[in-house]
């Protein structure tokens, strides 16, 4: 059969390779973002009432109204946000079709769409698939005046021309772990207000900021969230990456465009666990309480590569942690990464897998990702291995 491949530079994703090469070595891993735990036992118990109550048929294709209105509640308290949960809010199959949906509806072929690098390895290919054109903007890197990453937002303005048709942000930032502030929100209201650009937001992680910092979402600004898709997810919120159940906010007629890939996408998502989400959802404790929980993991395992030859750097969100391991060797960050799971048994992610090439010297600056979103004895017997690296 001959056939053009419309991805052709595209593998299999650094997550299953790692995952894989952690399973075959039975490595501990630190690598894939997902918990080793479960969810709150409560929330299991109300997807089982929601199955016996005979929530098991197709839910309406934006989502159940009820968790729509919690979604838009949600917003509202937090960021002063207002969402019509009939006509503005989707509930989508995880952060990822919300982002693949908000791609196909917006991007035709020729458009430009600019990327802050390193980035999520999905934005690319959903770009590409839709027939537009990738300009990919890199943050400064960590050097010895600055421990984490920056974005330079003048940069970013300058990336932006005629053809473009989309800015993607992704805050709290996977994989430096770096957060918005109101500085960044300024810049980015200066942008918007000059080019009209359009902003998709993938805000997956907006519960888990840490040091007292607020999340700044899109969506605290009118004029942004007058031009934005926001972007969220239940799997990171509440442990259950499995379910893949995400959502997105945007204005009526964005909304509207993404709702008519999303009915020939996936059409719905999983009834018994829309139900469940929606009653877990009226008590906030779980979501407002996530930051110091992950605050905890973070600071042991900060504490435990500290007393090792890793170099950990500071991590404002998210439940990943980069660490510099140039005392430990000077392999290329994909060749330290494998060498750490087969030799230490602990699997990581190169942060280099986050750039556009990841072979080129500019893309590998000596940093490995770390997910801490694991049980403590897990994170425990990880720094006991790393410490002998």
């Amino acid at each position: 059969m001959n056939f053009e491949s419309k991805l052709p530079n595209i593998g299999t994703t650094i997550f299953t390779v790692m995952s894989q090469l952690a399973s075959e070595q039975q490595a501990i891993n630190l690598g894939q973002g997902f918990p080793d735990f479960n969810p709150d036992p409560r929330l299991l118990d109300l997807v089982s009432a929601a199955m016996a109550e005979g929530h098991n048929q197709y839910p309406p294709m934006p989502g159940i109204v009820a968790l729509r209105e919690e979604i838009a509640a949600k917003a509202h308290k937090l960021y002063g946000a207002n969402y019509d949960p009939l006509a503005e809010v989707t509930v989508t199959s995880g952060a990822t079709e919300a982002l693949m949906a908000t791609i196909q509806a917006f991007v035709k072929t020729g458009d430009e769409v600019v990327v802050i690098e390193p980035f999520y390895d999905l934005y690319l290919p959903a770009i590409e698939l839709a027939g537009g054109i990738p300009v990919v903007v890199p943050m400064q890197a960590p050097d010895a005046s600055h421990p984490t990453y920056r974005v330079d937002w003048q940069r970013v303005r300058d990336a932006i021309g005629p053809a473009t048709r989309m800015l993607m942000l992704n805050f709290p930032h996977n994989p430096t772990g770096i957060i918005m502030t109101e500085t960044d929100l300024d810049a980015l209201e200066s942008i918007v207000r000059d080019t009209g650009i359009m902003l998709l937001s993938d805000e997956a992680y907006e519960h888990i900021v840490f040091d007292g910092n607020i999340h700044q979402s899109i969506a605290r600004r009118a004029s942004l969230a007058a031009n934005a898709v926001v972007i969220s997810s239940f799997g990171k919120t509440y442990h259950t990456t499995g379910w893949k159940i995400g959502y997105c906010c945007a204005p009526q007629a964005l909304t509207a465009e993404i709702r008519k890939v999303h009915q020939f996408m996936v059409f719905t998502v999983p009834s018994p666990m829309q139900h469940a989400l929606a009653h877990y959802m009226q008590d906030p404790k779980p979501y407002l309480g996530l930051s110091d929980f992950y605050q905890a993991k973070r600071d042991r395992l900060h504490a435990g590569l500290a007393a090792t030859r890793f170099q950990p750097l500071p991590s404002q969100g998210t439940f990943f942690l980069l660490a510099r391991y140039d005392a430990i060797s000077d392999l290329p960050e994909a060749e330290f990464a494998r060498w750490l799971t087969l030799e230490h048994g602990v699997a990581v992610i190169p942060v280099s897998a986050f750039y556009r090439r990841p072979d080129a010297p500019e893309s590998n600056h000596g940093l490995a990702r770390f997910c801490f979103a694991k049980q403590d004895a897990t994170l425990d017997e990880a720094i006991a291995r790393l410490a002998r690296a």
